[in-house]
């Protein structure tokens, strides 16, 4: 296609304009329509499918107009080279068009800077935080066009993925949609981008699963095929992507080329990453320099031109460097001039933040480099194959540099069509990435992404979810709720707006605005005929980022929280910005330390009214199976889930996610959970975690998901006291849910395994622990199969028997019968003289009678300081032989 083709492109670029001017009238339509109700569903399928057909056309276009523009200012260029002479020209051009470049971007859209895949997967991450635009997209298209043109070593294949995911996000401005939805069509229009840009829609796809969503659901992936797909067959119509790896000599493979084929993956691999390293401290060094972007760019681009002025004539022509390497029309040293030649302009380009990508170089680079290696290999074995080093090598320092193994295998291999060409690519890029990785980490778009601030990407509304800051306190109305009814409710309260439950579900929610048009006559009305249906939820895991780009999308101001369809809590803008600012007070409660999950298990999603934490440890096989029995016993008396975490703990200088740890005895231990799971027909999870800090890991499961219980094991003389004491403060202090401590019975005759043998005792007294976990004695005596013990409610009296407290051990009494066989419960009052005959005469009984079970309540005092001061229920839980319960409420409770 010409230059003339450019004039098929206007009515494109007036489509979106229109579109972008009239995008408020869009959205009313469309929130006229019930946008609202679609968003909680999803969108239709079909008309998902033909918005990714759209971004595929769209990104093939803009693909297209990217080459033409690039190509009429090259040829311009090399018009004025050959007339002028390129030291003469090529400097004062790079200066000017690189200034340009830099300026315009700088001026108009800065977040249009660089190659764009970091921009992208920030946006899919914090879908209200990131610019996605058409501004982005023609920011992008023309500051491309002039770096490139300028004569900078990038690539517009990199820019083309920006472009494609900016005109996805434009889209998605006009449509119903969802922060998912929203970022599965943005990841729809990185792999049209790419797709367009090299003719490759199966690569596009694989990029989308590999690196940006990685998530490999049907849905994400039928929504990449379509827009890839369309992308490169308009791609394919208007040869918008002009590269096709065909060699003039076949691909050969043997087995005695394999040493080498490793050989060039170890190089790639370590060059990449040495590549990868450079650009990042390019970025940092040009950051620190006191200039805009526009002399920083105008720089690189002058000193490209310098450089290329004084290699031979080939260099002018940057865009066929590849073909002639593919082909073998250069000779060995034209080659490795080449490969230093990209290596160290790219980096000069790609530090300075120009528009433009990494892609087509590393390419070149890869290209160079396994020619060189080919050339190696004909030497020693005196063979000749090097055209498929040649194509190795693209894929090889490809993987290297952008870190996406099996993206690059199909790239190539879809560049060239040659099967004989990817047991090479499957050895070359699997080296070069494990070699790359050993010596850096991340890509670059990596390092950026992970090296932007927290504040310029959103900050903690990343870090937060819907579950950790709602009101789990909700006033709520049934279907069944008359209007008078709701209008006395809205008088007393100071809620606008209620969610409308049947049984734990939401069914609706109802507003004033419901209420407009409402005559005194209706007053009789029901709540289920006026209210909005299908409403707009979050789960409890849904970040802030998300919550509020739903509140500002649809114009609401609260959205119920739901945890498997059961309302929980709510949210408002009001929660937020509370959040925020206890964020910025520096809230210790809600800043946890780094943890990284190396093992979890979902069970199938089932019915359930809440959930138990069962958090475990290096307890003994039978203590393990205890604790599983008495989770058990508490799940299926409230329907309740388990969720089975363990925790591994490593130094504080030692980042989780890398630390080393031995995992078999952890699985082994969560194994068991699941086979219990299976044989009690009780849903559990099962999380294995590396953290600094036990209890921050556990305090963030309780927030995330919405925990009724939390049980764990305690074994004092397998426990550091100090540490553990700091573990359980910190959980009485900040965990919002029931704490049940148990500390098994050194003997199998002990609770829960003796089954009707021995006795059971309750102290009835004290503070409010043991008065509200009341309610637990009965699913906690239900691990028994068969004969239940007798079980003993114990009051101690000092002096004398106080009436109030014997007419309160008499109700609690009363109570548990009502729950319990008859028989099982009977009283036992004890009498002393002073406070310290407490614990003597209770040891004392206790040591009389055949004790199997003690259960007592926690203290509210810190536990490192009761310890030491003696407390009770602590002293007894250490003395005693024997299975110890100690219940603790919330604090709030």
């Amino acid at each position: 296609m010409g230059i003339g083709g450019l004039f098929f492109l206007f009515p494109f670029l007036l489509l979106l304009a229109w579109g972008t001017v009239k995008g408020f009238t869009f959205r009313k339509i469309l929130s006229h329509w019930g946008a609202v109700s679609w968003a909680k569903e999803g969108i239709s399928p079909r008309y998902a499918l033909i918005e990714a057909c759209l971004i595929g056309v769209f990104s093939a276009l803009a693909a297209l107009l990217l080459k033409e523009g690039i190509n009429l200012l090259g040829s311009y260029r090399l018009r004025l080279v050959s007339h002028w002479g390129a030291i003469a020209i090529l400097p004062v051009w790079g200066l000017f068009w690189g200034f340009l470049a830099g300026w315009l971007v700088e001026t108009f859209c800065p977040s249009a800077a660089g190659g764009g895949i970091p921009q992208i997967k920030a946006a899919i991450a914090r879908p209200s935080q990131v610019p996605l635009s058409f501004n982005v997209a023609i920011t992008k298209i023309l500051g491309t066009i002039l770096a490139l043109g300028a004569g900078l070593t990038l690539g517009r294949r990199a820019p083309t993925v920006h472009i494609g995911a900016a005109l996805a996000g434009e889209l998605t401005r006009h449509v119903p949609t969802s922060p998912q939805h929203r970022r599965q069509m943005i990841a729809a229009g990185a792999a049209a981008g790419l797709a367009a840009g090299f003719n490759t829609p199966l690569a596009g796809i694989m990029f989308v699963a590999e690196e940006l969503m990685r998530d490999v659901s049907n849905w994400t992936l039928e929504i990449a095929i379509v827009a890839s797909f369309t992308g490169a067959m308009v791609s394919l119509l208007f040869r918008s992507a002009s590269v096709k790896m065909v060699s003039q000599r076949a691909v050969e493979v043997s087995l005695g080329d394999i040493p080498f084929y490793l050989f060039l993956g170890m190089v790639a691999g370590i060059l990449g990453a040495l590549f990868n390293r450079s650009v990042a401290i390019s970025s940092r060094w040009y950051q620190k320099l006191p200039l805009p972007l526009s002399v920083r760019v105008s720089i690189a681009a002058c000193i490209s031109g310098i450089w290329v002025a004084i290699l031979p004539p080939f260099f002018l022509n940057n865009a066929g460097l590849t073909d002639w390497l593919v082909r073998g029309e250069l000779n060995t040293q034209q080659i490795a001039l080449v490969f230093i030649s990209h290596y160290v302009l790219t980096i000069i380009a790609a530090g300075s933040g120009a528009p433009g990508g990494l892609f087509a170089p590393a390419l070149v680079m890869g290209s160079s480099l396994g020619y060189l290696v080919g050339d190696l290999e004909a030497y020693i074995s005196h063979t000749s194959a090097t055209t498929t080093f040649a194509l190795a090598g693209m894929g090889a320092f490809f993987t290297a540099v952008v870190r996406v193994p099996v993206t690059a295998i199909i790239m190539i291999f879809e560049l060239n069509g040659d099967f004989n060409l990817v047991l090479p690519l499957m050895i070359c890029c699997a080296v070069a990435h494990y070699f790359a990785e050993t010596v850096q980490k991340n890509s670059p778009e990596g390092y950026q992404w992970q090296t932007k601030s927290e504040e310029e990407w959103g900050g903690f509304l990343l870090s937060l979810t819907a579950g950790e800051v709602m009101q789990r306190r909700v006033e709520t109305v049934t279907p069944k709720t008359t209007v008078g009814q709701l209008l006395e409710k809205m008088a007393a309260s100071h809620h606008r707006g209620f969610p409308v439950v049947e049984g734990e579900r939401v069914v609706g929610i109802v507003t004033r605005s419901d209420l407009e048009g409402i005559n005194a006559d209706k007053q009789e009305a029901y709540v289920g005929d006026i209210m909005t249906k299908n409403p707009l939820v979050v789960e409890t895991q849904t970040s802030l980022s998300d919550v509020l780009y739903l509140l500002n999308r649809y114009g609401v101001s609260r959205l119920p929280v739901v945890d498997n369809g059961r309302l929980v809590g709510i949210i408002t803008r009001s929660d937020i910005i509370r959040a925020e600012a206890k964020q910025l007070k520096g809230d210790i409660s809600r800043i946890f330390s780094p943890s990284y999950t190396i093992y979890r298990t979902r069970s199938p999603v089932s019915q359930v009214k809440g959930c138990i934490l069962l958090v475990i440890g290096s307890e003994r096989k039978w203590h393990l199976r205890g604790l599983g029995k008495i989770a058990a016993a508490l799940a299926r008396e409230y329907n309740y889930e388990i969720e089975g975490l363990y925790i591994i703990k490593v130094p504080s200088h030692q980042p989780p996610r890398q630390a080393q740890v031995d995992s078999r005895t952890p699985r082994h231990s969560l194994h068991l959970l699941e086979r219990m799971g299976r044989r009690e027909k009780i849903p559990i999870h099962t999380r294995l975690v590396v953290a600094h800090r036990r209890s921050d890991v556990i305090l963030e499961t309780v927030r995330k998901k919405p925990v009724n219980i939390l049980l764990m094991g305690w074994q004092p003389e397998g426990e550091n006291e100090v540490v553990f004491c700091r573990l359980v403060d910190k959980l009485l202090k900040y965990a919002n849910c029931k704490i049940i401590l148990v500390k098994l019975g050194g003997r199998k005759e002990c609770y829960p395994y003796a089954d009707g043998e021995g006795e059971v005792f309750v102290s009835v007294g004290g503070g409010p622990n043991i008065k509200g976990g009341l309610s637990l004695i009965p699913p906690l005596m239900g691990v028994y199969s068969g004969r239940l013990p007798p079980l003993w409610l114990v009051r101690v009296f000092c002096g004398k028997e106080n009436k109030e407290e014997w007419d309160y051990l008499k109700q609690v009494e009363s109570r548990l019968r009502e729950k319990l066989p008859q028989g099982v419960i009977q009283t036992l009052p004890i009498i002393v003289e002073e406070e310290g005959e407490i614990m003597p005469a209770l040891a004392n009984t206790l040591e009389t009678h055949p004790c199997q079970l003690l259960i007592v309540g926690a203290s509210r005092e810190s536990l490192l300081k009761r310890i030491w001061a003696s407390s009770l229920p602590w002293l007894l839980a250490q003395k005693l032989n024997t299975t110890v319960i100690i219940i603790a409420l919330p604090p709030k409770a």
